[in-house]
């Protein structure tokens, strides 16, 4: 629960509501109608926030813009329960409406003990959130009434309390769709047209990053005043569920800081930082000194600790490769002072990165291995590691969980020892993975929080 107005005595204390957007699939419009909702509920004076289920940087970034607050992941496999109430308590003081918007469908997770599979139902069900379920109509009408049956009976914990129609062809279509499911209780909500305005441009990790938009503000303002032409906002609103007071702090609970004085690299080549993990950072005493390696500027040199997060360095590898700033002074650094790349900032440690043309570009070659952007092959899903020995991540074996998600590939391994040993979601062995030299480390994973055990 949090409070408005400036003076303690006549502060009125807010109920926050929450709701769950969903759908059966991925590319079903989850995405376009948090947006729209976002912007529009925000544009009305709302104080609206937003989270995405599951791990994902670059639609919290979008949700940060449309909101005008933080972005924020809430994972029912990686985070602890525990630590998924200390982040909606922190996120949700000052806000009427929490809006979390799932991933893939509503009910895609994996093989885990009930309620840690992942998916957005887990975070509907131990929250009691209800959920608007975005459904794209095209290519049938009457059908759609059996895949809302399915949905609204599949797991009793977990309340469909509404529907938007997406890409509605005509009156003809939507009268159709209505009537077929009339009989189910389930009110409609709003009813989107096959012709919407374009969706927001798209790369191989998603939508491409909200900085790099050039003209976001405005994109999200005609975002808005769309969804508010085709859905019921006050409906939206009056779906949302009381959120019951969570209690308890991150202490504990989320990543340590890698130092007190962390040189945070930060442009849209190295984006991919979790704001919780941020936030728990900041919250621990440390201080984030950005940089910017594609500006050619180098590690602050008040720094302690040097992190090198993901995001697209494959795409700016001759920049890189020519900002001798940059890689002349995280040479330096990392002489006296530990670095950490993940992801992203794991092939810019390496050797070589060959970027799509085929091109090699030289790195900071603080580690052996060279990777490919040429050489394609999808990495998706859940990992837990275990460290093999003490460094910026935790002590050797810590237990930490996390994700891949990546399309570059190792072309030469390099001789690096092994960071950790991975398995994925469901507890299968990967084997040892990333790699360390001396003060520098580095691992295509993506750590999100500590597990609720170490070995």
């Amino acid at each position: 629960m949090a409070y408005r107005g400036c003076a303690a005595a006549s502060r009125e204390p807010i109920v926050t509501r929450g709701l769950i957007i969903s759908a059966p699939r991925s590319g079903s419009g989850k995405t376009t109608v948090t947006l729209g909702l976002l912007a529009a509920l925000r544009g009305r004076g709302v104080a609206v926030t937003a989270a995405k289920a599951g791990p994902d940087y670059i639609d919290t970034a979008f949700h940060a813009a449309a909101s005008g607050k933080p972005g924020l992941n809430l994972d029912s496999w990686a985070m602890p329960p525990a630590l998924i109430d200390a982040l909606i308590a922190d996120a949700t003081r000052d806000a009427e409406l929490l809006l979390v918007e799932g991933a893939m469908g509503l009910f895609d997770g994996i093989d885990a003990p009930p309620g840690r599979s992942g998916a957005a139902a887990d975070l509907a069900a131990r929250l009691g959130l209800p959920v608007l379920l975005v459904i794209d109509v095209s290519g049938a009408s009457q059908s759609h009434a059996a895949l809302l049956r399915g949905f609204s009976t599949h797991d009793p914990a977990v309340r469909i309390a509404g529907v938007v129609l997406n890409r509605v062809g005509s009156e003809r279509h939507l009268r159709m769709v209505r009537d077929a499911t009339a009989a189910l209780g389930l009110p409609i909500l709003g009813a989107i047209p096959r012709d919407a305005p374009p969706a927001l441009p798209e790369r191989h990790l998603g939508l491409v990053q909200a900085e790099e938009h050039p003209a976001l503000e405005a994109a999200l303002s005609a975002l808005g005043a769309h969804i508010a032409d085709h859905l019921d906002l006050d409906a939206v609103r009056a779906l949302a569920a009381p959120m019951g007071a969570a209690a308890g702090g991150l202490d504990g609970l989320a990543l340590p800081p890698p130092g007190q004085r962390i040189a945070l690299a930060r442009d849209a080549a190295f984006s991919f930082v979790y704001p919780h993990v941020m936030a728990a950072w900041r919250r621990a005493g440390a201080e984030l000194l950005p940089f910017s390696p594609l500006a050619d500027e180098a590690p602050p040199g008040a720094a302690d600790s040097c992190w090198l997060p993901g995001g697209y360095p494959e795409l700016h590898a001759g920049r890189l490769a020519a900002s001798a700033t940059f890689l002349d002074g995280l040479r330096r650094f990392a002489a006296t002072r530990p670095v950490h790349g993940e992801c992203g900032g794991h092939m810019v440690l390496g050797e070589v990165l060959e970027d799509a043309g085929g091109e090699r570009h030289a790195m900071a070659g603080l580690l052996g291995h060279s990777t490919s952007f040429a050489r394609r092959r999808m990495n998706l899903g859940y990992r837990q590691a275990r460290l093999l020995s003490d460094g910026v991540l935790g002590s050797a074996g810590t237990m930490l969980r996390g994700h891949e998600f990546h399309y570059a590939t190792v072309t030469q391994p390099g001789g690096n020892d092994p960071l950790a040993m991975l398995s994925d979601g469901e507890g299968r062995r990967i084997g040892p993975a990333g790699g360390r030299r001396g003060r520098v480390s580095g691992s295509f994973f993506h750590a999100i929080a500590l597990a609720e055990t170490t070995a």
